[in-house]
């Protein structure tokens, strides 16, 4: 039975739809059978970000509503095995997306896969209630800003009272921390704020910290998740959080200043 990991926020466009295609091409990576799916019913961006946007002929709205089979509805990526995308509709309205449907499509999935990825939309509207309804796991996106950090806050307390897992007193949805666009610079001239500080305020334990890289952009542009881009420190850090979502112990890196070696103090001291 499949483990399904929303991700979430309660802020828009703090890296939740980067997330998704990190993690899960990560997973599949690491050789997980792993599908991801868009909840943002009217703007579907996971298909772009994936770079399959081409290839949507049919989507999640249609397996829900429109009786088409869920193999005709999945993409299988070209350039990981085990990875699976389902877009979602451009066109439909957030009701679209029925309580019964999702979980028909869900409990499907489960049979087949190991990870079930949910790109949840921001906030608290339908898409995102049932994305957080079902999660086993959460993955809670946030920029080290206080409005970013105040409004995951309440989509913890959704998970904590809300989800399907709570209203059956189950064991808790497991809450992870992905802080995403962590500048040092900023962080030490008190523009953002420090990881312990978002810490101090959403106490959940830390999945992974996604440093500022001008290259998660270029990636978003070609179509490429960023975790497949060895040369990029964000792509580096998504490894490491998917090595910590599979139970490994890793030391946090991009938390804290680089030490400056012998040779580039000389280096600075001569320039």
């Amino acid at each position: 039975m499949a483990t399904v990991i929303v991700v979430t926020s309660g802020k828009g466009g703090v890296g939740k739809t980067t997330t998704s295609a990190a993690i899960a091409t990560g997973l599949a990576q690491r050789g997980k059978k792993t599908v991801v799916i868009d909840f943002d019913v009217g703007l579907r961006n996971l298909d772009l970000i994936m770079g399959v946007e081409r290839r949507v002929v049919f989507d999640f709205i249609n397996v829900i509503n429109d009786g088409i089979r869920l193999n005709q509805a999945l993409i299988k990526d070209k350039r990981v095995d085990n990875l699976f995308i389902l877009p979602t509709s451009q066109t439909k309205d957030k009701d679209a997306l029925t309580h019964e449907g999702v979980e028909k499509v869900l409990d499907e999935l489960r049979q087949e896969f190991d990870y079930i990825v949910c790109d949840s939309p921001a906030g608290i509207e339908r898409g995102a209630q049932l994305a957080l309804y079902f999660a086993d796991e959460a993955v809670v996106v946030t920029n080290p800003e206080v409005s970013s950090v105040r409004d995951s806050d309440r989509i913890l307390g959704i998970l904590n009272s809300r989800s399907r897992r709570a209203e059956r007193g189950e064991a808790a949805v497991k809450q992870h921390l992905l802080l995403t666009r962590y500048d040092l610079e900023r962080v030490a001239r008190g523009e953002m704020l420090k990881l312990d500080d978002v810490l101090d305020i959403l106490a959940i334990p830390v999945l992974g910290v996604i440093p500022q890289d001008d290259m998660v952009l270029q990636a978003s542009n070609i179509g490429t998740p960023i975790i497949l881009d060895e040369r990029s420190i964000a792509g580096q850090a998504y490894r490491d959080s998917v090595s910590r979502l599979l139970g490994e112990t890793l030391e946090l890196r991009y938390v804290a200043p680089q030490k400056r070696g012998f040779m580039s103090w000389l280096r600075g001291r001569s320039a």
